[in-house]
């Protein structure tokens, strides 16, 4: 055990009764209450620090009260600057990790000061010694990291549980610097930042869109990496959390966390939602050789889930180095009051988890009624919000696709690759054809909706959807690991030249096959979600892997924002919120109406007839969507449509029923065409897409 020697300071702290209070640092009548949780500390000591950072006071916590660790400090205020030491054991063998010398940052911290600097005193070892994890650490690590700070903060206005049903939402994931650093015509000290997000011609962009919920990726306080730092990177994509209460210093504006509540609340007010992309499944401290910069100097052992059989040594089924331990009753709470704060402060309205699996995971592996995940679906404020999953991580039996309970909607990656796979000529029809539906084979169980399957066919991790047309390999030597890192295998193809090309006819195909991707994407049943940028055609140079590229490289080019593709996908867009039919509320099996007797749904074959699936390969077949049985809309009784899709590289007939009059909507083979009237035998061009649709369309 160290025996680091405490301070004298002219500040005073005041024991706070019997009773633990709320965790983190509230300011009451003249003073700050501060509370944090250690179950095996021996002992915590509060530091304030004045805005030059430099150590003011050093006080000993008077009250504990089971893990609670609580002081009164009468005299400071809101913006006060803070850290901790805490003292106990450092014995990695036995899973603890204390360092005192190491000043943490408070687990509740809702607002930070400062960034980390790279330097061997952010870590509980030293990094030179070549003992078994290393010999304990003297160094002082408080000028190498953030501070906390105090922050009185009010409740937002009371809100609705979310501004769009679920089955309306369509989702555009975009990074708060990637969206807005280079966006045409910014404020030069906004982009980049928060309160860009909110500028009149960005939010023009996404209401022209038909955007409902902006997906931003972390924008919780992290750390960049180590080893990035070495290469001139950073963890652009902020995917390694240092703060779970603290919004990201890196997109602050001019007006701060204002300027987030207020860019959040503009954004609602023009009718776009703002989730969250949140990371509680690991932090940045990283693996046993990590930096001790909180979580693992207030308490490794209740923090993190380590191994079994050797303490020393974390769980890493996030593939981060460690593995948070959201079962624990404490860091459980943690996590939901991070997510409370969010809602009420910030007035978002819903996260995406990532690695959602990982939070699921109970003693015996992922449990979908596990405590985690039952505690968000009772709680009553994070119940009403839009919980979206990404269904798997790296442990094991941990690809989990539809196996997370309602309310939660789960990324879709089959939908991904079985679209990729079917226009990139591969034999999967069938599979296509269950996405269409809103992949009824993995999510319609426990009365679950198609909602519930969030599709995409482009995400921040991965190619843009111009680089799924353009590079049949992955390019991502700029990322500094001699092209390791990122997926091997994408379902993508360059159209004959990888990369960039001058050649007229593969850039038509090229162009013609993000119209087929994007629009099979759009008219799909589920919610559909868009990456940021694909609109205008923006590439990544074939990195499908940009997480380190805080540059020209993950920065979105906004070239083409007023051009063709631009207006075709706000043109898609609008056809889908136009028609009901392709949002239904229920999965559709061919089920006969009540009302009239008809299917929900039809397969037909290019000829009109309907579609026998026993046949010979075929890449050119039609879903005539109607009423679902279940649920009739009754918006539109009129309303149905039918997509013709032409996988095969002829041109094709395709017979439209005389039931009724057909209106030719859209046409990925001639984008720009106005909808027509149409009866009859219909020509459909080789690889495209054609939608006629009864009742017309706003267009």
């Amino acid at each position: 055990m160290d025996t680091f020697v405490s301070t004298t300071s002219d500040f005073e702290i005041l024991g706070s009764g019997p009773d633990a209070p709320t965790l983190g640092a509230h300011v009451h009548g003249d003073g700050v209450m501060f509370a944090v949780f250690s179950e095996h500390a021996e002992n915590v000591t509060l530091c304030l620090f004045d805005e030059t950072d430099t150590e003011i006071a050093r006080l000993n916590m008077p009250e504990r009260d089971g893990g609670i660790w609580h002081g009164f400090v009468p005299g400071v205020d809101d913006g006060q600057r803070y850290g901790y030491r805490v003292h106990g054991p450092y014995a990695p063998d036995d899973g603890h990790r204390f360092n005192a010398h190491k000043l943490l940052i408070d687990p509740y911290a809702k607002m930070l000061a400062g960034d980390f600097i790279e330097s061997p005193a952010l870590y509980g070892y030293e990094p030179t010694s070549k003992k078994k994890d290393r010999s304990f650490s003297s160094l002082d690590s408080a000028p190498f990291v953030p501070k906390s700070v105090v922050v009185s903060e009010q409740l937002g206005e009371p809100m609705p549980r979310t501004l769009h049903y679920f089955g309306d939402t369509v989702v555009y994931e975009a990074h708060v610097k990637g969206l807005t650093q280079k966006f045409p015509g910014l404020d030069p000290a906004l982009a980049g930042t928060f309160e860009a997000l909110a500028a009149p011609s960005v939010l023009r962009h996404l209401q022209d869109m038909g955007i409902t919920a902006l997906e931003l990726l972390p924008i919780h306080a992290f750390k960049d990496d180590a080893f990035l730092l070495k290469r001139g990177l950073r963890n652009y994509w902020g995917y390694n959390t240092a703060a779970f209460f603290a919004p990201a210093t890196h997109y602050m504006g001019p007006r701060g966390a204002d300027g987030l509540k207020d860019t959040i609340a503009t954004l609602r007010d023009a009718g776009i939602e703002v989730i969250l992309d949140v990371v509680y499944n690991h932090t940045a401290e990283g693996d046993h050789l990590g930096p001790t910069i909180g979580f693992r100097g207030f308490d490794n052992a209740a923090y993190y889930r380590l191994e079994s059989g050797d303490p020393a040594r974390y769980v890493n089924d996030t593939g981060c180095g460690n593995t948070v331990n959201a079962a624990h009753p404490q860091v459980m709470q943690m996590i939901l009051d991070s997510l409370r704060h969010w809602v009420a402060v910030y007035g978002v309205a819903g996260f995406r988890f990532d690695l959602g699996v990982t939070l699921g995971r109970e003693a015996d592996g992922f449990d979908p009624n596990g405590r985690f995940l039952s505690a968000l679906r009772q709680d009553p404020i994070l119940s009403k919000v839009k919980l979206i999953a990404e269904p798997w991580d790296i442990g094991p039996d941990g690809y989990r696709l539809g196996g997370f309970p309602t309310p939660f909607a789960e990324w879709n990656d089959r939908f991904r690759d079985d679209v990729r796979r079917f226009w990139r000529g591969d034999d999967a029809t069938a599979s296509l054809a269950a996405r269409l539906l809103g992949s009824a084979d993995v999510f319609d169980q426990g009365a679950r909706r198609p909602w519930a399957s969030v599709n995409f066919v482009t995400a921040h991790d991965g190619f843009t959807l111009t680089d799924t047309v353009s590079y049949t390999d992955k390019h991502n030597k700029a990322n500094g690991e001699k092209n390791r890192d990122g997926h091997g295998e994408n379902f993508s193809s360059n159209g004959g030249v990888e990369g960039a090309t001058k050649d007229a006819n593969i850039l038509a195909a090229r162009d013609q096959r993000r119209r087929n991707l994007l629009a099979t994407l759009v008219l799909s049943q589920g919610t559909p979600m868009l990456l940021a940028g694909d609109e205008v055609g923006n590439p990544q140079g074939g990195n499908n892997n940009a997480y380190c590229q805080d540059n020209e490289i993950g920065w979105i080019n906004w070239e083409g924002l007023n051009g063709p593709f631009s207006q075709f996908a706000k043109r898609l867009i609008r056809l889908r919120r136009t028609h009901p039919v392709m949002r239904q509320p229920r999965f559709l099996h061919g089920v006969h109406r009540d009302s009239d007797g008809a299917p929900d749904v039809q397969w037909l074959a290019m000829d009109g007839a309907d579609l026998d699936w026993g046949a010979p390969a075929f890449r050119a077949f039609a879903v005539w969507l109607k009423g679902s049985a279940e649920a009739p809309i009754e918006t539109r009784p009129d309303d149905e449509a039918i997509i013709v899709v032409n996988g095969s590289d002829e041109d094709a007939r395709f017979t439209l029923p005389d039931s009724v009059i057909w209106q030719r909507a859209l046409d990925t083979a001639a984008a720009e065409t106005a909808p027509i009237d149409a009866v009859g035998s219909q020509s459909i061009t080789a690889q495209s897409i054609a939608v006629f649709v009864r009742g017309g369309v706003d267009d």
